[in-house]
């Protein structure tokens, strides 16, 4: 195997690369060293751990995105304005290396400054979407831990906005009192109740979030519904929030196939039907975009 090129995706909490070729991935791999893992000098020596066979004698390009950028990651590469295209030539930044056979160029993040806001790694699955959805204008949205509702319009990414939706579950479910009856199962009915709670009353999202408490001890309510109520009340509110993005919008969802469906499914309630695109073929998508840029420079 010889790739002509490295495609990596670098988050948090893990570390995804894949072998590219002429017709696409020849290989991929993943490991847990993750940027929240490594100090400045591990990157290095992380990123060789997994694609040290992929090496041959001669260099190799690597195209990098997400939290390798940021402030506490490899090398901080500057966020850049929107309105803007989600990845432009000349706007890579390159990695000094020790061994000469790497060449990694890191795709710069976005950012937003009136209201303040900024992201990294979903530019290129963005870009990516682009790639894929020829002409598209409308509303891109990306669920996760930090969910993204994005405004793309004549290729640029326009304006977008964060919600902490995904933390916000995690902590409440873990940490808050609502973890003595929070469950790991799934109640679609309970979600669906949760959901239309919070798009109807969602300034009453606080109080109906104990009475997820009270209920559990006084009415029965099991884990799987409690959690699952949890999940549909923070994305409600979520929807409430974002609704001048959605609404008379085409809506693309770009995430993990089941939270997508979540969305959609709170999206379909309000009379919206999203259309999903598979997470790993943005961000494949948008590398490869980042790499014809690059070679454009």
């Amino acid at each position: 195997m010889k790739p002509e090129w490295i495609a990596v995706d670098w988050g948090t909490s893990n570390l995804r690369v894949w072998a590219m070729g002429p017709e696409g991935v020849l290989a991929e791999a993943s490991s847990d060293a993750g940027m929240g893992r490594l100090s400045r000098e591990g990157f290095e020596p992380a990123l060789l751990d997994l694609i040290g066979g992929w090496l041959g004698e001669g260099v190799m390009p690597i195209v990098a995105c997400g939290m390798v950028g940021a402030r506490q990651g490899w090398v901080e590469a500057p966020y850049r304005a929107v309105p803007c295209s989600p990845v432009a030539a000349g706007e890579l930044l390159l990695v000094a290396t020790r061994d000469p056979r790497l060449q990694v160029h890191i795709v710069p993040g976005l950012k937003q400054m009136t209201p303040a806001d900024v992201m990294r790694g979903e530019e290129v699955q963005i870009a990516g979407a682009l790639g894929l959805l020829r002409d598209f204008d409308g509303v891109i949205c990306l669920p996760g831990t930090h969910s993204k509702w994005v405004h793309v319009s004549a290729g640029e990414v326009v304006s977008f906005q964060t919600f902490m939706t995904g933390e916000i579950f995690a902590l409440l479910s873990g940490q808050s009192v609502l973890r003595h009856g929070i469950g790991k199962g799934w109640d679609e009915a309970a979600f669906d109740a949760g959901l239309s709670e919070a798009l109807s009353k969602p300034e009453k999202l606080a109080a109906r979030l104990f009475t997820l408490r009270a209920e559990g001890l006084l009415a029965g309510l099991s884990p799987e519904a409690a959690g699952s109520r949890l999940s549909g009340l923070l994305i409600g509110a979520e929807l409430a929030a974002a609704k001048p993005y959605w609404l008379g919008q085409r809506v693309v969802l770009i995430g993990a196939p089941k939270l997508s469906a979540h969305y959609a499914r709170g999206l379909a309630a309000q009379g919206l039907t999203a259309e999903s695109l598979d997470i790993t073929a943005c961000t494949l998508s948008g590398l490869a975009i980042a790499r014809g840029v690059l070679k454009k420079v």
